[in-house]
């Protein structure tokens, strides 16, 4: 590590959580990284250190996964606990002032964290890819099934019937929907095959469910968008054309929002932060600077 990185853990109800922070000793106000899934850790979000040349960037994985522990009561891993998780983050850090970035399942998390927490000292709300309705968020996974060559879309259908989600054609099927929806790069960086290989699958499940359309954890109730009017911070929200957070709803939740901002990336999905990498990246940017100077 250098003197502008810093990389530990912080301890959170006895378990270990780990972060790292780059840009420390830079001046600008940070930027705190929430990652996706639940489980699916930091590293696919590490291109975003490109910001870390002006302002200190700090990831971290949440319980479950990645560098942090991963304990198997299931019945811990709530809403509520990964609330308490993010506070006592940001307390330990001494982040006073901040950004936050949240992306996909990091969306509810932040949004969650704002709405009940009320924090003082948040700048700006960064929601990429977000998943703020559940309701919503599955409606546009079964259009998109709809869409799929009829082949692909009835293995889907015979296989969540049967509840066989482990079988090896369900996961060709919903592997050929990810490459439509989830990132459409002809190969995957690297980033994002190394948050693949960490996947904390228990968590995952447990909060989710089999895939990204099939939704039968204990997140499968929530619903966030009506609250979206309790946010006060300036907030920008991004997807991709063919996000599983579809433009559709992502537009739904930013006219929820009055002043907000969003931006679409064409021939990009979920993960549109790597399929646009150097657009996203000076979107961010650009947002974050405007923040800066009206505060």
């Amino acid at each position: 590590m250098t003197d502008d990185t810093r990389e530990g853990f912080i301890e959170v109800n006895s378990w270990k959580i780990w972060f790292r922070i780059d840009g420390a000793k830079k001046p600008k106000t940070p930027l705190l990284i929430i990652h996706g899934g639940p489980g699916f850790p930091h590293d696919y979000l590490l291109p975003l250190k490109a910001l870390s040349s002006e302002r200190p960037v700090i990831w971290y994985d949440q319980l479950g996964c990645g560098y942090s522990d991963k304990p198997d009561f299931l019945t811990g891993y709530t809403l509520e606990y990964y609330v308490r998780e993010l506070t006592e983050i940001r307390e330990k850090l001494d982040l006073l002032n901040l950004h936050i970035l949240g992306q996909s399942w990091g969306t509810m998390l932040a949004v969650e964290y704002l709405i009940t927490q009320q924090p003082p000292g948040v700048n700006s709300l960064i929601l990429s890819a977000p998943c703020l309705s559940v309701s919503r968020w599955h409606n546009d996974q079964r259009q998109y099934i709809e869409e799929l060559p009829s082949s692909i879309r009835n293995t889907i259908l015979k296989y969540e019937e049967l509840e066989s989600y482990d079988s090896p054609e369900y996961q060709e099927a919903m592997n050929e929907f990810y490459r439509r929806h989830l990132c459409r790069s002809e190969t995957w960086p690297e980033c994002l095959m190394a948050s693949m290989e960490k996947l904390g699958h228990s968590v995952y499940e447990y909060m989710w469910g089999p895939s990204e359309f099939t939704i039968k954890g204990t997140l499968r109730t929530y619903e966030r968008a009506q609250d979206l009017p309790m946010i006060t911070v300036p907030t920008l929200f991004t997807c991709g054309r063919y996000d599983e957070a579809s433009p559709e709803s992502t537009r739904h939740y930013q006219s929820m929002l009055p002043g907000s901002q969003l931006v679409i990336f064409e021939d990009a999905a979920h993960a549109h932060h790597l399929e646009q990498r150097t657009t996203y990246i000076e979107t961010i940017r650009k947002f974050l600077t405007s923040v800066d100077k009206n505060e």
